[in-house]
């Protein structure tokens, strides 16, 4: 601002010294380069002056007015030089004004950042102090959030362990009710096991009287048959002594060791043959015992109450059943012991390998599959004998 006030006190006295010559047609602003080159051209008139004064001297008229003359051209310079100055001044003033304008727009473009500058970090400033804020009100937001969702979870969670204790009382009570039940139902199965036991042994002994009644009863009919089959053998043995009677008779041999050898069988076949007798009679006779061993231990099993005789089980029907078999096939083993025996008595008697019916030889490949057989294939099929 103080730089401003010379130029206008320049201006106003440029003002009030109007020049009395012809006003000078304003030029264009000049330029460096044209305020150079217009230097020269005012140099050149006093070379022109000089050149005037090595002409020859003038008249005085001529001489007043070539003195006017160069007054006039005196003032016209200096009119010139002080519109010159005066430009120049005006230039400089502009020049100063726009530098002056120059900085005035800087100061205030500068100011302007400035301000700018300062509305932005206030900007900033107010927008930090929002987000802030809304940070400050979000964590608030938050915690209220969290408070609640805790306060909730506390609340879910003591209605979980209110329910739980509930549930709790409840399974504990329908726990005693079904162990009450429990103990009623046990109590009551006992008694109808109790019932059952009762009833079972009462018809187990039922069963064992009527299995006892029955063996009995079978074994009554078994010495029967027996006697029966004793009788039968004795009469098909006195048939066959009676037979005998008019059979050929046996060419016998020398013997050895309580063998006795014929014509049609040497001592070595006939000792061949009573090692399978004996081998045979040894399998025959442990077969026996051990089935009835079997029968006997069903029997033990019976009366110490193993089985069971009620109307599910038919366990009483399966023993008896498998103890007649067993008593069959031991039955059948001894009697093929018996007649192992008698075979071998025939051995000793000289009377092994001929047939009981007709006094034939017997083939030895029959006697080596069967040794204790008394007839022939043929009479076998014939009906007439037992094997």
């Amino acid at each position: 601002m103080a730089a401003r006030k010379p130029i206008k006190k320049t201006a106003k006295k440029s003002a009030k010294k109007p020049t009395k010559k012809a006003p000078v047609k304003k030029k264009a602003p000049a330029t460096k380069k044209s305020a150079k080159k217009a230097k020269p051209a005012a140099k050149k008139k006093p070379v022109a002056k000089k050149k005037a004064v090595t002409k020859k001297k003038p008249s005085p008229a001529a001489s007043k007015k070539a003195a006017a003359q160069k007054k006039a051209k005196e003032r016209e310079l200096a009119a010139r030089k002080k519109a010159k100055e005066r430009e120049l001044l005006a230039k400089k003033k502009a020049a100063k004004e726009r530098e002056l304008l120059a900085k005035k727009r800087a100061a205030e473009k500068k100011k302007a950042e400035a301000d700018k500058k300062a509305r932005l970090r206030e900007a900033a400033a107010a927008k930090k102090a929002k987000e802030r804020e809304l940070l400050a009100n979000k964590k608030a937001k938050e915690r209220e959030l969290l408070a609640n969702k805790k306060a909730k979870e506390r609340e879910l969670a003591a209605q979980k362990k209110a329910k739980e204790r509930e549930l709790a009382a409840r399974k504990k009570a329908k726990e005693r009710e079904l162990a009450a039940l429990k103990k009623a139902k046990e109590v009551e199965a006992k008694q109808k096991a109790a019932e059952r036991e009762a009833a079972r042994l009462a018809k187990e002994a039922e069963r064992r009287a009527e299995a006892e009644r029955k063996e009995a009863e079978r074994e009554a009919a078994r010495l029967a048959k027996e006697a029966e089959r004793r009788a039968e053998a004795e009469r098909k043995e006195a048939e066959r002594r009676k037979k005998a009677m008019e059979k050929p008779p046996i060419v016998k041999g020398p013997s050895q060791d309580g063998i006795t050898s014929t014509r049609e069988f040497d001592l070595k076949f006939l000792f061949a043959q009573r090692d399978l007798l004996l081998e045979e009679r040894a399998k025959l006779v442990g077969q026996a015992t051990r089935l009835e061993d079997e029968a006997n231990q069903l029997i033990e099993d019976a009366e110490m109450g193993d089985v069971q005789f009620d109307d599910e089980g038919g366990e009483g029907d399966t023993m008896v059943v498998e103890r007649e078999r067993d008593l069959t096939l031991s039955a059948q083993a001894r009697h093929t012991v018996d007649e192992i025996d008698a075979a071998l008595a025939r051995l000793a008697a000289g009377e092994y390998g001929y047939s009981q019916h007709s006094g034939k030889p017997i083939p030895r490949e029959r006697l080596k599959a069967l040794p204790w057989t008394t007839e022939l294939v043929e009479e076998r099929v014939g009906g007439l004998g037992r094997r």
